[in-house]
């Protein structure tokens, strides 16, 4: 960047340092993605609208949230006001302050590691957003009566998407009165609750109102005569909607277990969806369903048969979460102050696919050096390995269930796609261990097929 002499300023890798290292001595944490995107779009003169479409963002994402916080954030960090105009001027009178004085070293030894297990904290440095998916569901969940659903298999994100998502609505949605968010884990139930319909949304009920913390009136609201679904929904239309007066942004975790329990699954998920279309009648219906926003989490395709007029899993909408790629892989290394090279990177990527947890937990270690990635990728699929504990954990699920250790041993083998009945490969999915093909299924990564290649019983 020159200025109005010619004369050369700062080049923008110098001066996303110096944000960079700002932002870190104030706040501990770094730049994160989309934030790096907007300043390098504002630092070359493109316009909001420019940059969205560049990396995958709506303009008001960019425009309303991200720009606006980006520029608060530096201004708090350098200690003066700092917006697009004035951007390279600023950067460059602190480029000689903040080089060699703020700027954390590029080894690990100032950056805090995590080993990440299941949720990603909010504040975590190491979250990595997926281009459109976040904007998407954070657009989706400020609309009355919404819907979200996500899926993707074990240990792929979605459950610290989804508390995100929470957040920005806690956040945001406050124009209508009161903003309740309600995080409910299916897992938390005991396995007695899925035994009958009415204890399933007794125990529902019981749950979002603790969680809400208002008095427990469950018993008042039900009655023999009504049956079950109408009690449940009594009890949201007369005791929880009124009392929140605003919004209830209810975040329904490990909905696959459900799926086995069909006896009360149809009847639930078809509540579910008489809400959603509730909140769509407007003034023709009870407008207190507009203040329902819904999030449905689950790891694997709904395989149980769902009337599709009746079924929540057709409407609203659907984010499925994938993989990272290796420019997801790549920017996260840095994040743990890591320069892989290409073939690393692929070596990486050729073991474990970009499966988000995997490559978290190689890039923790070899943050902390405890191995190379030569030594990684060598002992990886070994008990020996630091995936130890994980691959143990699958081994033992499958152990526990032959047909499905004789179905996944069968897909290891084999040099091209398995066709596998339907209710295994679903359940193999869900578990992360194959990746879908069509109606065929593969291995996900390679350090399954090792693992398992000579530990599995043959059919």
């Amino acid at each position: 960047m020159k200025d109005s002499t010619g004369e050369q300023l700062i080049d923008f890798d110098v001066a996303l340092k110096v944000a960079d290292a700002a932002v870190f001595a104030q706040t501990k944490r770094h730049l994160k993605n989309i934030e790096v995107a907007v300043l390098r779009g504002a630092w070359f003169g493109q316009r909001y609208d420019e940059i969205a479409t560049e990396n995958g963002y709506t303009p008001e994402y960019i425009k309303h949230d991200v720009g606006p916080k980006l520029w608060q954030i530096l201004s708090s960090s350098l200690g003066e006001k700092v917006n697009k105009t004035n951007l390279v001027a600023v950067l460059a009178q602190r480029e000689h302050q903040v080089v060699g004085e703020n700027v954390p070293p590029s080894d690990s030894s100032s950056l805090k590691l995590e080993s990440l297990v299941g949720l990603i904290p909010l504040n975590s440095t190491f979250y990595v957003e997926r281009p459109t998916v976040e904007s998407r569901c954070y657009e989706e969940i400020m609309k009355p009566g919404a819907l979200i659903r996500i899926k993707a298999p074990s240990q792929m994100g979605k459950t610290s998407l989804m508390v995100r998502i929470l957040a920005r609505a806690k956040q945001q949605i406050s124009d209508a009165g009161d903003v309740c968010t309600v995080p409910l884990s299916l897992q938390r139930a005991d396995r007695s609750v899925f035994t009958d319909l009415d204890k399933f949304l007794r125990w529902f009920c019981a749950s979002i109102t603790r969680k809400l913390q208002l008095p427990h009136r469950v018993e008042d609201y039900w009655s023999e005569t009504f049956g079950s679904k109408n009690n449940c929904t009594a009890y949201f239309e007369d005791c929880l909607l009124p009392e929140i007066n605003g919004s209830l942004v209810l975040a329904i975790d490990q909905v696959d277990e459900v799926f086995l329990h069909p006896e009360i699954a149809d009847d639930f998920f078809t509540l579910l969806r008489s809400w959603y279309e509730e909140a769509a009648y407007g003034d023709s219906g009870n407008p207190l369903w507009q203040n329902l926003r819904l999030i449905i989490v689950h790891s694997t395709e709904v395989y149980i048969p769902l009337d599709i007029n009746k079924s929540p899993f057709n409407v609203g909408l659907a984010i499925e979460l994938h993989a990272f790629n290796s420019e997801q892989v790549f920017d996260l290394a840095q994040r743990y102050r890591l320069n892989l090279s290409e073939t690393e990177l692929s070596q990486l990527m050729q073991l474990v696919a970009g499966h988000p947890y995997l490559v978290q937990q190689a890039l923790y270690h070899l943050a902390q050096q405890d191995l190379t990635l030569g030594q990684l990728v060598q002992t990886a699929a070994t008990d020996a390995g630091i995936y130890y504990n994980h691959l143990h954990r699958h081994l033992r699920s499958l152990q526990e269930h032959p047909q499905l250790a004789a179905a996944y041993d069968q897909v290891i083998k084999a040099s091209k796609p398995v066709d596998l009945e339907q209710l295994l490969a679903f359940k193999l999915h869900s578990m992360g261990l194959v990746a879908l093909r069509g109606n065929q299924v593969v291995p996900s990564c390679e350090l399954y097929r090792r693992y398992f290649s000579d530990r599995l019983p043959s059919p």
